[in-house]
């Protein structure tokens, strides 16, 4: 009976100590906006603008976790692009729902760096009001956002102009830098590439990001 009582002293020792050792808050959360520009085939009419992302996971140790997130990044159309007659009140966004693994690597004090990346399903929307194109209109270039079929610089056939929606799978990488400023609060900075392979050619975004992670 004395050595079972020892060894479940010891056990019951053991487990504070594994459990100590694991000391650490098992869900995470962030939220941060920021600027940023697209890239690729949308970058050649949009500008910088703003976004948002929220998002909240687990971690599997303080270093190593994963995270779903939801990003809503704006597309602002250039002035060029707004100059033309049938975009002047052009809008558009960039809308996604990824799950990502992320590797933080303390430093010295209360500085941090971290690894970001994965996947998930992209969604981008154009907008403008609604018109009418004959059939022979010269074609601008923005208009292959909205879908819009040209042959040799004209429209071979009559089309609508109003909006148009695209989604794909995609992917994003990245990193950043934390700095705590409470037990379990830190100020982050993050630039990260977002990818999405869109049919009617590539949706690419860099955002730089601020915000805060718990």
């Amino acid at each position: 009976m004395r050595k079972r009582i020892l060894f479940l002293l010891a056990f019951c020792g053991l487990g504070i100590a594994a459990v100590s050792a694991q000391d650490f808050n098992r869900f995470n959360f962030n939220v941060g906006g920021g600027f940023g520009g697209a890239l690729g085939d949308v970058g050649k009419f949009t500008g910088t603008s703003y976004h948002g992302v929220a998002g909240g996971g687990m971690n599997l140790s303080r270093v190593f976790g994963f995270k779903a997130e939801y990003m809503y990044f704006n597309l602002g159309f250039k002035d060029s692009v707004k100059a033309q007659p049938t975009l002047s009140d052009a809008t558009g966004h960039l809308q996604s729902a990824t799950l990502n693994a992320f590797f933080n690597i303390p430093l010295q004090g209360k500085l941090g760096v971290y690894a970001i990346g994965g996947g998930g399903w992209y969604q981008r929307t154009v907008d403008t009001s609604s018109q009418f194109l004959p059939k022979g209109a010269v074609c601008q270039p923005a208009w292959e956002l909205w879908g819009i079929i040209c042959t040799n610089g004209l429209l071979e056939t009559a089309q609508t102009l109003s909006s148009n929606t695209v989604s794909a799978g995609g992917y994003n990488v990245g990193g950043g830098l934390t700095y705590r400023f409470h037990q379990q609060a830190k100020i982050y900075v993050e630039g990260r590439y977002h990818h999405a392979n869109t049919s009617d050619g590539r949706t690419s975004v860099f955002p730089v990001t601020v915000g805060l992670r718990w």
